[in-house]
C-alpha cells in the first residue's frame, strides 16, 4: 500500500485533520501530504501512502491551481473569510471601479512578484510558526519572498466581472495559477490594494497540484467505501507516476540489486544535467530510488531509497 492519493478536501478540516483521517481508514501509520491547504479552503490534497511519504520533497515544489472568491469590501486580520474586519478604507457606497481597472490590477499582479507572508500562515521564523506569534498579538517582520502567478484572471458569471451582494462589498470569482508557496490570501489583499479597497478571501478551492486535477480527487467518504470494498488499488497512484515530471532510468537487474543498497549506477550516455533528480525504475517500472545524476562520473546517485533491499 505504497502510493499517492488525491484528496477532495472538505471545508473546516485541517490538512493534519485529513492525515489523521485517512491514518484511520487506511490502517496505516506512514500517511503524509505534499502541502498544506487552509482549513477553510477544499480541494486537491496530495495525500501520501506507505513508503511514498518519501516522495514529499519532490512534490512540494509543484505549481498549483486554485479558483476564488475575492470579497472586496474590507480586509480582514487573517485575510480570509475566518478572521476580524479590521480599519481600512471604507465600504464603497457604490462600484467605484471599471472591468479595465479590474483586469489592469490582475494584470499587475501576474508574473513573478514578491509577497509578504501573512502573519497568519505556517511560515515558521526562528522555529515558531507565524500564526502562533499572530494569536498572541504579536506582528513580527516577515522578508518578501518572490512567487510567480502564471495567471490570475476573472471568472465572469452571465456576463459580469464583479458581483453586487448589495451590503457595500462585491465579489470577483478569479482563476489562479501560481507557483508552490504562493498565498493566494495575500494575492486578494494586494489586488484591493491596487483598488483602493479593502479585501479578502471568501472563498477557496484548490483545483490542482502540479499533475494531480480535481477531477481525479476522492472525499474522505468515498474513500472509506472504496477501502472497505477492496477497491484501493484503482485509487492509489503509483510513486513512479507520481514523479511522472522526473527523467526514467530503467535499471537492469545487477543495478537494480545496487540501488536498492544505496549503491551508485553508472550511466551511458544522456543529456542530463549534473544533480538532475531521476526515477530509478526496475523492468516492471517499480520505483527502487531517486538518484542524483553526477555529470562528472556519469553515475546515479541513489538519495531516497523506496524499496526493500532484501528484496533484490
Amino acid at each position: 500500500m505504497d502510493g499517492v492519493l488525491i484528496i477532495d478536501k472538505s471545508p473546516d478540516m485541517t490538512s493534519h485533520d485529513v492525515v489523521a483521517r485517512v491514518r484511520h481508514i487506511l490502517h496505516e501509520r506512514r500517511i503524509g501530504h505534499s502541502g498544506t491547504l487552509d482549513p477553510f479552503a477544499t480541494g486537491v490534497l496530495v495525500v501520501l501512502v506507505g513508503r511514498a511519504t518519501r516522495l514529499a520533497q519532490f512534490l512540494t515544489a509543484a505549481d498549483k491551481e486554485y479558483e476564488a472568491i475575492i470579497r472586496l469590501g474590507f480586509a480582514t486580520d487573517t485575510g480570509d473569510r475566518t478572521g476580524k474586519p479590521i480599519d481600512g478604507p471604507p465600504l464603497p457606497a457604490k462600484r467605484n471601479w471599471t472591468d479595465a481597472d479590474v483586469e489592469k490590477a490582475l494584470l499587475v499582479l501576474t508574473g513573478d512578484i514578491e509577497q509578504v507572508p501573512p502573519m497568519y500562515s505556517a511560515k515558521k521564523l526562528q522555529g515558531r510558526k507565524l500564526y502562533e506569534l499572530a494569536r498572541r498579538g504579536e506582528t513580527v517582520h516577515r522578508d518578501p519572498i518572490k512567487v510567480c502567478i502564471h495567471e490570475f484572471h476573472a471568472i465572469k458569471t452571465a456576463g459580469e466581472m464583479i458581483k453586487d451582494n448589495f451590503d457595500g462589498t462585491f465579489d470577483l470569482a478569479a482563476r489562479v495559477v501560481c507557483s508552490s508557496g504562493t498565498y493566494v490570501r495575500t494575492l486578494a489583499e494586494d489586488l484591493g490594494k491596487r483598488l483602493g479597497v479593502g479585501a479578502h478571501l471568501a472563498e477557496l478551492r484548490r483545483t490542482r497540484v502540479g499533475p494531480f486535477p480535481l477531477t481525479h480527487a476522492i472525499s474522505l467518504d468515498d474513500l472509506k467505501v472504496r477501502f472497505a470494498e477492496e477497491a484501493l488499488g484503482t485509487l492509489l497512484v503509483s510513486p513512479t507516476a507520481a514523479l511522472s515530471h522526473m527523467p526514467l532510468l530503467h535499471l537492469t537487474d545487477d543495478d537494480e540489486r545496487r540501488a536498492r543498497h544505496g549503491m551508485e549506477v553508472s550511466v551511458e550516455e544522456t543529456e542530463w544535467t549534473d544533480g538532475t533528480q531521476v526515477r530509478m525504475c526496475n523492468k516492471d517500472d517499480e520505483l527502487i530510488a531517486i538518484g542524483a545524476f553526477d555529470s562528472k562520473q556519469r553515475r546515479l546517485h541513489p538519495h531516497v531509497v523506496l524499496a526493500n533491499a532484501e528484496q533484490a
